[in-house]
């Protein structure tokens, strides 16, 4: 097979689009790269608890402020809220694995379908 092929093609753009997958799923936000691999159900989930968490998060961040300028004014009773940040990464964290357990799922689709294709026998080349 040539590697200019159609077939070459389309199974280097399977490969690429597998290993983008995981890299936008791991370094961007958990959700996306299952999104662009076709599995809707399982990156709405992931991308709606990586919101949540983030969500959580960023809560956590303004009451922590809202804490610390209000003790400027010395009107403001610290109270801890250090409970609502972990809990939003912690749920940031889940998302984050279950993304990583989709990309690693998605890259053994990709490398069981190459396998497969190379154990098919070849039809005999015409002369």
């Amino acid at each position: 097979m040539k590697p200019s092929s159609p077939e070459a093609n389309s199974k280097a753009k399977s490969k690429t689009r597998a290993r983008n997958c995981a890299v936008l799923n791991l370094l961007g936000t958990p959700g996306l790269g299952s999104l662009v691999a076709g599995r809707i159900v399982e990156g709405i989930g992931q991308l709606a608890i990586a919101l949540v968490g983030f969500g959580l998060f960023t809560v956590w961040i303004i009451k922590i402020f809202a804490q610390f300028y209000g003790q400027i004014d010395g009107n403001v009773e610290v109270k801890p809220v250090g409970w609502i940040g972990l809990t939003g990464c912690l749920i940031f964290a889940v998302a984050w694995g279950w993304s990583l357990v989709t990309s690693l799922s998605v890259n053994r689709e990709e490398r069981d379908k190459a396998i497969a294709e190379l154990k098919q026998p070849s039809p005999p080349p015409k002369l």
